[in-house]
């Protein structure tokens, strides 16, 4: 009998210790110990990600198949997520959102709410813990009086700019029409008076080269065979300085040099607006309507380069 409660005592004693280093050393034991336990899911079955600039929630359900619900913060509810899942999967009974405290979120509740915190998805008695990607991140606001005022003004502009610029286009043809039915008489005789002004400069030089060239040629005669040289040569010195004086002159009175293109370009504007006011041309209202019909057609040009590219048009707005 003493044998046998030493024997018992000590496989008692020896398996002590036995039985507790099998217990802290087993990690396959300890490993689904947790996992029985844990809440926390694979990071595979849900995340929130955004997309398009969307914030977009992949679900793995319970079927297996792996869902990507796009939220709108502003718009979509808590309810209409709930019911979205529940439509995927006919396999997902229940579906609920829970916040960091455990408390069950309200399916009235914007998602804007819900995603600047960590929340918590629960599909079937499973709870997916689901991080959020910080406040304020959803990319989107509420607008005020005069952003919606202005966001109403690029809708109605993005709607009706095509008919817009048809319509002005078609006003721009119009006047343009207009405006050179107008010009064609008054260029007719701009034409007329613009060749006999041509005329008459060029008469001019060739008067000046004529002058130049008898002077040069009396001179010569005078000096070879009236006079001698010793006679001739202060009346050609006398001759010189007039002529500098006669240039000198011009610049007084025009304030420029006597430059023969610039001379013979002030002469022929000096003959045209003679013979205009003799022909009672009216040059006022001919440069007010070139210049008009300029200004059309350039903005024709503009016009039809935005109608060709529209999408460049709508960015430059955007921009100004």
């Amino acid at each position: 009998m003493f044998v046998s409660r030493f024997l018992c005592r000590f496989s008692f004693c020896g398996s002590r210790p036995a039985r507790l280093r099998v217990h802290r050393s087993s990690p396959v034991w300890s490993a689904c110990v947790v996992s029985s336990y844990s809440s926390q899911p694979p990071s595979k079955d849900v995340y929130l990600r955004y997309s398009f600039g969307r914030p977009v929630l992949s679900v793995r359900l319970p079927a297996g198949q792996k869902c990507r619900f796009t939220l709108t913060p502003m718009l979509t509810t808590v309810g209409d997520l709930l019911r979205d899942i529940i439509a995927k999967d006919p396999e997902v009974r229940t579906a609920t959102l829970l916040n960091g405290d455990g408390q069950r979120i309200s399916s009235c509740t914007f998602m804007e709410t819900v995603l600047n915190k960590d929340f918590q998805l629960v599909i079937n008695d499973v709870t997916h813990n689901v991080h959020s990607l910080g406040q304020g991140s959803s990319h989107e606001h509420v607008l005020g009086l005069d952003d919606m005022k202005y966001v109403v003004h690029l809708l109605h502009s993005a709607l009706t700019l095509p008919q817009q610029q048809h319509i002005k286009h078609t006003e721009l043809m119009i006047r343009q029409e207009q405006l050179k039915q107008q010009l064609q008489p008054l260029e007719t005789v701009r034409v007329k008076l613009a060749q006999e002004a041509e005329s008459r400069a060029s008469v001019l030089g060739w008067v000046g080269l004529a002058y130049l060239s008898l002077q040069g040629g009396f001179l010569a005669y005078l000096t070879w065979y009236v006079f001698a040289w010793d006679v001739m040569e202060p009346v050609t010195y006398f001759i010189t300085y007039t002529t500098s004086m006669m240039f000198f002159g011009y610049y007084i009175l025009t304030k420029q040099d006597f430059i023969c293109p610039k001379a013979r370009d002030r002469q022929f504007l000096h003959f045209f607006h003679q013979k205009a006011s003799q022909q009672r041309f009216n040059v006022q209202k001919y440069n007010e309507l070139k210049d008009e019909l300029a200004k059309v057609e350039g903005d024709l040009s503009r016009l039809r380069s935005a109608i060709r590219h529209p999408v460049d048009q709508t960015q430059s707005q955007s921009a100004t």
